[in-house]
């Protein structure tokens, strides 16, 4: 869920890796909230036994900089690489566009091979359409034991693509690479 702070609102974006263990997300989230900081979104994941997170916090930008500041302290207490970014909120950088785009599901399955999460993200940054979030999984094919490679993405699409056109030359690529393949608009 997007943050519902209000246009150039302080935010802080942090990024954290370190080894897998139970408790970092308690330990982070005490930090933030004994400083007053609000969780407003934030992503979590296992990779190769490494905690990865990203947590999108508001406060005041007092209470931001204190928050900065007492993570980069505890950071080898913790355990964890720690990397942080102030934001302004949604504020957008001026070479960005300001067209309405409008959010849809891709979803991808196939035999594992090199290359499919380039080939997939090149075709489209080559229409200028952004990717929101990407996520990947590796798992072996009941029965068989092949190794398959799903992907499911959330893509923002400018209102002045064709979804139709857009679709159709997606899954011409997705037949040519031999990926099963589809591109919806999400379910409300």
């Amino acid at each position: 869920m997007a943050a519902l702070s209000s246009k150039g609102s302080p935010q802080l974006v942090i990024s954290a890796i370190g080894s897998d263990r139970p408790g970092i997300v308690n330990a982070l989230s005490q930090l933030i909230v004994q400083n007053n900081g609000n969780i407003d979104d934030s992503r979590m994941t296992v990779l190769g036994g490494e905690f990865a997170i990203i947590l999108l916090i508001s406060a005041s930008l007092n209470e931001l900089k204190t928050i900065e500041q007492v993570l980069k302290q505890q950071a080898n207490y913790l355990e964890l690489n720690i990397i942080t970014k102030q934001t302004d909120g949604d504020a957008l950088p001026h070479s960005v566009s300001v067209e309405k785009k409008i959010p849809y599901i891709v979803e991808v399955l196939a035999m594992d091979n090199p290359g499919i999460v380039y080939q997939l993200a090149d075709f489209f940054s080559s229409r200028e359409i952004n990717i929101q979030s990407l996520q990947t999984d590796r798992y072996p094919a009941p029965h068989t034991g092949t190794q398959m490679f799903a992907i499911e993405m959330i893509i923002t699409v400018p209102q002045s693509i064709i979804i139709n056109d857009l679709r159709e030359d997606f899954l011409n690529l997705c037949d040519d690479m031999n990926l099963d393949a589809s591109i919806e608009a999400p379910r409300l």
